[in-house]
């Protein structure tokens, strides 16, 4: 049970399957260059992995979450567990693999807030169709269902197709970006990407808001309802597109939100912490524009502070953001 509680909490039941990972992180004034050695200031370890920063941040904003996952017979995929525990995620899913490692990420970052991150991603790799089956039962009781792409794509389709006969929402945050099906985006209730990873999918520069809307139609022709693209301190974009019977796109204009003024010290989880808070929101029924503006407050404040996980605020502080 979430102990997170805050006014306007989830009703409705969040799954969310993807990465697990321990994050090394080393503090630089710059980013290496490749064959450089650069002598490094502070040294945190902290749990992280996309998919697990996304169900910690949307527990802590009240939502009541089922993780599934996979880690290694380890000291972290041991400490994992317990981590999502106190968080309040409900673990019946989390699966343990024998033969492969628990994942794990370096990460340095400079004086910018800026990253580079090298992954091993052990037994996330190993999150196959056959553990989805497994969880049938959570498909049944969650309204949203959030993913990423640090897990085998056979299992983002897996869990894509069964969610989509199901009718829940969902959501797709494509990070790291790859090729993806026209079967897999069909089943999208909202695509998440950011600028990069928008121009690897579409092959559209994203520059502006006619840029934006581009991108929108393009995966909306692909039977995505929803595309979200974030923009880092610019904010985020938002639109959606309806198919008319002459089978055209009839295309609304996409909304901006701009990003909170805030003072960047980490934008390591900033990303996954808005994905989070937007399929927080979203599960409690609130318009676009209002998602958007939730999970820009929360990523806002997650930049100022260092770490992935141990960044996400709680949903008591972004209510103070949003009714400021």
């Amino acid at each position: 049970m979430n102990t997170h509680l805050s006014e306007g909490k989830a009703q409705e039941k969040i799954l969310i399957i993807g990465s697990t990972n321990t994050d090394m992180v080393v503090k630089t004034t710059n980013l290496p260059r490749p064959g450089e050695t650069v002598i490094g200031g502070s040294f945190l370890m902290n749990p992280g992995g996309k998919g697990a920063n996304q169900a910690v941040a949307a527990a802590r904003l009240g939502a009541d979450i089922i993780f599934v996952c996979k880690t290694g017979d380890d000291i972290f995929g041991r400490e994992s567990v317990k981590n999502f525990e106190k968080e309040g995620i409900n673990t019946s899913y989390v699966f343990k693999d024998a033969l492969h490692a628990s994942g794990v990420a370096l990460i340095t970052v400079d004086e910018k807030a800026e990253n580079c991150i090298a992954v091993a991603s052990g037994a996330n790799a190993c999150l196959l169709p056959s553990d989805i089956d497994k969880a049938s039962a959570a498909f049944e009781e969650a309204s949203v269902v959030l993913m990423q792409l640090e897990i085998p794509m056979e299992t983002v389709e897996c869990v894509a197709e069964k969610a989509f006969a199901l009718g829940k929402k969902v959501i797709l945050n494509p990070a790291p970006a790859q090729p993806l099906s026209d079967k897999l985006l069909s089943c999208l209730y909202m695509i998440i990407p950011n600028e990069t990873e928008a121009e690897m999918l579409t092959g559209i520069k994203v520059t502006d808001l006619a840029s934006m809307n581009a991108v929108e139609q393009c995966f909306a022709r692909k039977g995505v309802k929803n595309t979200v693209i974030t923009l880092g301190s610019k904010g985020s974009y938002a639109g959606s597109s309806i198919q008319s019977v002459a089978d055209k796109m009839i295309k609304p204009e996409g909304v901006i939100v701009p990003a909170n003024k805030v003072k960047a010290v980490d934008t390591t989880a900033a990303g996954d912490v808005y994905c989070g808070a937007l399929a927080v929101a979203l599960s409690e029924g609130k318009s676009l524009p209002e998602a958007l503006s939730f999970a820009t407050a929360a990523s806002s404040i997650s930049v100022t502070r260092m770490g992935a996980q141990a960044s996400a605020p709680s949903r008591e502080e972004v209510d103070v953001i949003l009714r400021k």
